[in-house]
């Protein structure tokens, strides 16, 4: 893929990232990226390096992403104060995280460098090539990854750029060869309407980022216009029981199959009884037998992110043994379900897991894998706005844990309304009169300090949330 000179082939709306940037050429060009530290960020700021930008940027935190960009040559600083900004700088990527506020991008503002988005800098790099776009409120990051996986098991060497990374597969970018693209496609800001995908997924649709798009009727309303996306050649795959995807998938101009786990839908899958936390099934098309599959990572949502994975890469032509042997060997990525370590007879697992929905199947999936054990819950909320909206979703979704310890709520994007309006306290009053046992302590240091004085041999510690709730796992793992 040439980026430079494919950029200005791009034909799209005048509110797209083609009238943004005039065309310009990218190649040699000085990009700045504030918030290179974000997961899709660093992916493709690490992509427009091997393309042959100059790439700095800037972000409040370091991170092994970061560190990985500083060794491939980019200039990173953490102050975000307007005064690191190369006088060169040629192109502003900003991450949809970042306000107008900022001093960096007022700084670019004033210097009048052109500013893109960086779903519009992902969706012109999809353009070169045959996009694959997963979307959904949850399970994103788990079929992008099983996708790409499978892509390239069967030597097709995909691009693809993913919200977490997959150890099997190498981090959550690689910029290959071959012409397919496969992205994770975030709904927020209405980002993936920036996307050109010739194949889709839709997971599921449900409230969430409410800070952006007030109901649920606007979130399907978002969703719709990202099925009318697909190209009519193309093919978009969705979840068959989940209403708000029935209304959102009228609007698509493609052909449509769906999944689920019984056999009213194109694709379905039926789980085998028993494994030992191996996940067996068998997956069946149109009503006929399709193969058997197994996965080592638990839940039965998994095996719904399988069964999409399959019919996308069934359409892109890859047979069912590489799917198979894909599967059979995919171990995650980071911060789903991720074992930690098992220490002293104690397993500790990270997850991401920072919506009701996902508490609730992944704690489920916990219960299956670990029938007769204490399961701790080590709860960090993100975002107030998100605790506000979702209160009572939150409040009945640890069910499935023994005992709940919550953090502090962690802070994106809130302002000062959503900061009075909520407290980590409201949600603990909630989740106790549900009946649960929880108990708050507000710093996580605190928490590993309480965990590794109370946490019993054959316990299971998860920590949960999509801010920095991560240390807990790492910390309490090193004390064992």
């Amino acid at each position: 893929m040439n980026f430079s000179e494919g950029i200005d082939r791009i034909q799209a709306p005048a509110s797209s990232l083609e009238k943004q940037i005039n065309c310009r050429p990218l190649r040699g060009n000085c990009v700045y990226f504030i918030g290179i530290g974000g997961i899709g960020m660093s992916a493709v700021a690490r992509i427009l390096i091997h393309e042959g930008c100059i790439v700095a940027g800037s972000d409040t935190q370091t991170s092994s992403l970061t560190s990985t960009l500083e060794e491939m040559g980019a200039k990173i600083n953490t102050r975000q104060d307007g005064s690191f900004m190369p006088a060169e700088t040629d192109m502003v990527v900003v991450s949809a995280s970042i306000s107008e506020d900022n001093p960096d991008l007022k700084t670019a503002r004033k210097m009048g460098i052109k500013v893109v988005k960086y779903s519009q800098i992902l969706g012109s790099l999809m353009k070169e090539k045959r996009g694959i776009a997963i979307s959904g409120t949850h399970g994103k990051t788990t079929t992008s990854a099983m996708i790409s996986t499978i892509l390239k098991t069967a030597g097709l060497d995909p691009t693809f750029v993913i919200g977490g990374e997959v150890p099997d597969i190498g981090g959550n970018v690689h910029l290959g060869q071959g012409n397919l693209f496969v992205a994770e496609a975030c709904e927020y800001d209405r980002s993936f309407l920036n996307l050109t995908p010739q194949v889709g997924v839709i997971t599921n649709i449900e409230e969430d980022h409410l800070d952006y798009y007030e109901n649920i009727e606007k979130i399907i309303n978002a969703f719709g216009d990202f099925a009318s996306s697909i190209s009519k050649d193309g093919l978009l795959v969705v979840n068959n029981h989940d209403d708000n995807i029935a209304v959102a998938v009228k609007r698509a101009n493609c052909n449509v199959e769906t999944y689920s786990l019984d056999n009213l839908s194109d694709w379905s899958g039926a789980v085998i009884p028993g494994g030992s936390g191996i996940k067996r099934f068998k997956v069946f098309k149109k009503d006929k037998y399709f193969d058997e599959f197994s996965l080592k990572i638990p839940g039965a949502h998994n095996v719904l992110n399988a069964l999409a994975a399959t019919a996308v890469c069934t359409f892109i032509g890859v047979d069912k043994g590489s799917i198979r042997d894909a599967l059979t060997s995919f171990h995650g990525a980071n911060r789903r379900f991720q074992i930690i370590g098992v220490k002293n007879n104690v397993t500790v697992i990270d997850d991401y897991a920072h919506h009701p929905t996902e508490i609730r199947v992944t704690l489920r999936a916990a219960r299956e894998l670990y029938p007769e054990k204490r399961i701790w819950c080590i709860f960090q909320p993100h975002q107030y706005s998100r605790t506000r909206h979702l209160l009572k979703g939150f409040a009945k979704s640890f069910q499935n844990a023994d005992k709940i310890i919550l953090a502090d709520i962690y802070a994106a994007r809130d302002n000062d309304y959503e900061r009075t309006a909520m407290s980590a306290m409201k949600l603990y009053e909630e989740i106790h009169s549900a009946g649960v046992d929880v108990q708050y302590i507000p710093q996580l240091c605190d928490m590993v300090h309480v965990l590794s004085s109370s946490v019993k041999p054959g316990d299971v510690v998860i920590t949960m949330g999509a801010g920095d709730v991560w240390k807990v796992a790492y910390d309490l793992v090193s004390r064992f």
